[in-house]
């Protein structure tokens, strides 16, 4: 079964995908085809993209689903005219909220993904731009300044966990990659002692991580399985020894990593 979605905003149609992308999850067997149209601004693009839906509807014989944000009631009814499945993911929820407030809502676009604390903005660019310095283990004499740093062997997911706390958590993440070479004895790296307290442990299924690194560097010593199951056996073994809490990522999204390092260490979590 194949259905064509669409996905609409008037702002970068982040929120419109990740609920819409949520719901969908529960339809495994349905092959969906994808379209995203942000900055959708006014009724008259929304009568051009209304023909791109129409347009799908004919190709396909069936109705494409529509997921909205859009805050403009004009837009919303111009796109609910002319096609069957539109689920407005903004205005479904306004008006019992309005209600439960007390107060009218303000209709405006953006207020999700705007500036609308510069100091929290600057504290999440200050943390990407930290945790970009510190990828692979660069710059170790600042892991200091680190709210969190990952540990793991090469590909065990450190870099995307990182990147995605500092964008979501505001955190500064630094990561650390367990070397063959370290991992022979049950010590932290010199650079590693002074911040023990900071360290969190990735680990990773051994087929899965040569899975992984053959499609970095196919059919060599540092894919292959035996040298896989050498180094996470001896990061776990690390892990142990040291006391370092680590998690398993070979079946987990970075999300839910992410999230399960956040709540260990109890980060505060922002909320714009």
């Amino acid at each position: 079964m194949k259905r064509t979605i669409f996905f609409l905003s008037d702002r970068t149609g982040i929120t419109a995908e990740a609920l819409g992308e949520t719901l969908l999850t529960q339809f495994p067997g349905v092959d969906f085809v994808r379209t995203s149209v942000p900055f959708l601004t006014s009724p008259d693009k929304a009568m051009a993209v209304l023909a791109r839906i129409q347009a799908a509807e004919r190709n396909d014989g069936a109705p494409p689903i529509v997921f909205s944000t859009l805050t403009d009631p004009q837009s919303q009814a111009v796109i609910a005219s002319g096609t069957q499945f539109v689920f407005d993911l903004f205005g479904t929820w306004i008006e019992p909220l309005e209600k439960a407030l007390g107060t009218q809502s303000s209709h405006t676009a953006g207020q999700m993904h705007g500036i609308s604390d510069v100091n929290l903005y600057l504290r999440r660019v200050d943390a990407l731009n930290f945790t970009l310095d510190h990828d692979d283990g660069l710059r170790p004499r600042d892991m200091h300044e680190a709210d969190v740093i990952l540990i793991g062997v090469s590909r065990s997911g450190k870099t995307p966990t990182c990147l995605y706390m500092a964008m979501h958590y505001h955190l500064k993440a630094a990561n650390y990659p367990l070397d063959a070479d370290e991992l022979r004895f049950d010590t932290l790296p010199p650079c590693l002692r002074g911040v023990r307290d900071k360290l969190y442990g990735l680990s990773i299924d051994a087929e899965h991580l040569s899975r992984i690194r053959h499609g970095r560097r196919p059919n060599s010593r540092y894919a292959s399985v035996e040298q896989c199951r050498t180094e996470v056996a001896g990061a776990q073994s690390l892990f142990r020894a040291v006391g370092i809490p680590y998690i398993d990522t070979t079946s987990i999204s970075i999300e839910e990593i992410a999230t399960t390092i956040q709540q260990h260490f109890a980060f505060a979590r922002p909320y714009r």
